[in-house]
């Protein structure tokens, strides 16, 4: 296959409808979302693959040479479905609009006599939003997505908090303090948090993370004590050299991140490999574009092998080789698929 082409396996047809029932029904992702079918707990076996699908909310849509690759929701949209089609992939961190478009699409397919999209997976929401990506109040990142309540309501599993701490910016203080309440708000709900403690400098203009086991540990140990408890607690960590250091600095479990796409994912799933051997309390990964735009290859087969590492502990070599035979696989069915669905509903 020469690429994977995300806007012929989701058909126009099927965002059209989206929007017809947002218009017609805009109550049908609430119900959808409160009908679904839970899992009885986060994780079976410990650890987590979870998708990663709020960029384009803080203005963050670049992927190789094109500025606004992820803000063409088609694209962005037929890529998370097509992730969603593995087994071994946990559920989707997302802004509540990507939610409420996946919600409406497994309504359809429940309609057209298929099987439901979002059964039995997780679905996290992304709470903070508002620092955006070059503004001048980047480091405040209040919230300004689902609050700990809606996600209850929705019957969501959990929530995701980003937090760049800038030393030489003050405004970092006020996102710690907005993490710290968001936290305690989901304890009281029994909600997971997954918080993302970032150590940045500003360079050039822009932030970028600090990829080194001091500053990743130093601030591990700050994230783990934000809010009324740590019960609930997940961390989101970059990899970096000399990991180890960064696991030890926390009992919380640990689920690595993946940074912008490099058009190849093979790196990423040897981060992954290595992060897990690392310590014991590293338990998966939270990954986005590394998995949505894996260059040309099909977002299907990067995100399995990801999973076949995370839970079955294969080697990246064996992983990428046991993906093989997934490689377009039933993009054709699924096409006619979407198209039954919209023409049923």
């Amino acid at each position: 296959m020469a690429g994977f082409l995300d806007e012929e396996f989701l058909p126009a047809s099927v965002l059209a409808k989206i929007t017809e029932v947002r218009l017609a029904d805009p109550e049908c992702s609430l119900r959808t979302a409160q009908a679904r079918k839970r899992r009885s707990t986060l994780t079976s076996d410990g650890r987590l693959n979870i998708l990663a699908a709020d960029h384009p909310a803080r203005r963050v849509t670049k992927v190789g040479d094109d500025p606004v690759r992820m803000a063409n929701r088609h694209s962005y949209l037929a890529r998370i479905v097509r992730v969603l089609q593995s087994d071994v992939v946990d559920g989707v961190m997302a802004t509540m609009d990507v939610l409420e478009d996946l919600l409406i699409l497994h309504h359809l397919m429940l309609e057209a006599g298929g099987p439901g999209l979002l059964d039995d997976r997780l679905l996290i929401g992304s709470l903070n939003r508002g620092g955006l990506a070059g503004a001048i109040w980047e480091m405040d990142d209040p919230i300004t997505g689902a609050s700990p309540g809606a996600c209850a309501a929705l019957g969501l599993d959990g929530a995701k908090l980003l937090l760049r701490v800038c030393d030489e910016e003050p405004d970092s203080l006020n996102t710690m303090i907005y993490c710290a309440r968001a936290i305690t708000e989901m304890n009281a709900l029994s909600l997971p948090t997954f918080l993302e403690p970032l150590p940045v400098v500003k360079d050039n203009g822009n932030y970028r993370v600090v990829k080194n086991a001091e500053a990743l540990a130093k601030l591990a140990g700050v994230a783990s004590a934000l809010g009324d408890s740590s019960r609930y607690l997940w961390l989101k960590l970059p990899y970096c050299q000399d990991y180890e250091v960064v696991a030890r600095a926390t009992t919380l479990p640990i689920l690595l991140l993946g940074g912008e796409s490099v058009g190849d994912a093979t790196p990423l799933l040897r981060q992954i490999k290595a992060g897990l051997a690392a310590g014991a309390n590293v338990r998966g990964a939270l990954v986005g574009r590394n998995v949505l735009f894996p260059g040309p290859e099909d977002p299907l087969v990067v995100a399995s092998a990801a999973g076949s590492i995370i839970h079955h502990n294969l080697t990246v070599e064996d992983a990428l080789k046991k993906q093989e035979s997934r490689r377009g696989r039933d993009l054709n069915q699924i096409v006619t698929f979407f198209d039954r669905a919209t023409a049923r509903s």
